[in-house]
């Protein structure tokens, strides 16, 4: 179980409350007129209860194939994750009722007299407790998936704290030397600077190094210089818009330090030259 990674998921877990926090205010503050304009203003709340239920089974899916199962508690903590994930479903399902309970116009079938004023503002009277019963469920259920997904953050925090308090005391003098891509990449983010992303491209939960010279880091690298806290990122910022990357004071130390050399290519064994003395002549 590494730091990063549970820093991440936390962090990951924290922007989707603030998402169910911001659903649940637009839900719960929800001004609309019964028929076309109902539709128009629930339609949206909809598609994004959608899919903040579709982004919390990928944070459910990540958590669970990640070191995070080895926490002790993780169990309870995966749980929870499962019932955020069915109070999400449960709110589009509510947001969907109140659709279903909007009064639509519409041409009736010929032989069939039109609604006349009286019968319409009756329809709509009667449509607003139905529909207002459906938005304030959904809105019960965005507050309880925020609360969920703040729960679970904390837990994760708290393991990570945990886990540093429990590491030795003489761990940076029992850690290995930096490798040549870990100074390279300590180098380059020295000089220039990087982000860290939550790439689109390549699926929510993938993250990715960009630093600003160019220079490639891998994740694996960054990880490890940051485990190692030679390098500190500004949680401050989201992961898609890029959380920017700076060099600790244990970072420059280590810059300081002589270049690490490139593993030397394995010797090829050669065959021993043998001198064969010449024979005498009788």
């Amino acid at each position: 179980m590494t730091s990063p990674d549970l820093t991440e998921h936390a962090e990951q877990l924290t922007a989707l409350a603030s998402a169910f926090e911001a659903l649940h205010a637009r839900v719960r503050h929800l001004s609309y007129t019964p028929g076309t304009d109902a539709l128009h203003q629930i339609s949206p709340l909809l598609l994004t209860a959608q899919d903040l239920t579709a982004t919390t089974l990928i944070r459910l899916r990540a958590l669970d194939s990640s070191p995070y199962t080895s926490v002790p508690g993780s169990r309870t903590g995966l749980e929870c994750l499962a019932s955020v994930l069915s109070a999400a479903s449960l709110a589009s399902s509510d947001l969907t009722s109140a659709l279903s309970a909007n009064p639509y116009e519409g041409t009736p079938f010929p032989g069939h007299p039109a609604d006349d004023a009286t019968v319409r503002t009756t329809r709509q009277t009667e449509a607003i407790p139905k529909m207002t019963r459906h938005l304030a469920d959904a809105a019960h259920q965005l507050d309880l998936s925020a609360t969920g997904c703040h729960y679970l953050a904390t837990g994760i925090t708290r393991a990570l704290a945990a886990t540093r308090t429990a590491a030795p005391s003489t761990r940076r003098t029992t850690e290995p030397a930096l490798t040549s891509a870990q100074f390279a990449a300590l180098q380059s983010l020295a000089r220039g600077g990087g982000r860290l992303y939550e790439s689109s491209q390549r699926g929510l939960g993938v993250t990715r190094v960009a630093a600003d010279d160019g220079t490639r880091i891998s994740i694996a690298t960054f990880r490890a210089l940051a485990k190692r806290g030679l390098v500190h990122r500004d949680t401050s910022t989201s992961l898609f818009h890029g959380q920017k990357i700076t060099v600790t004071a244990q970072g420059r130390h280590a810059l300081a330090q002589p270049r690490p050399h490139a593993a030397p290519p394995t010797p090829t064994a050669t065959a021993a030259k043998t001198t064969t003395p010449q024979g005498v002549r009788r």
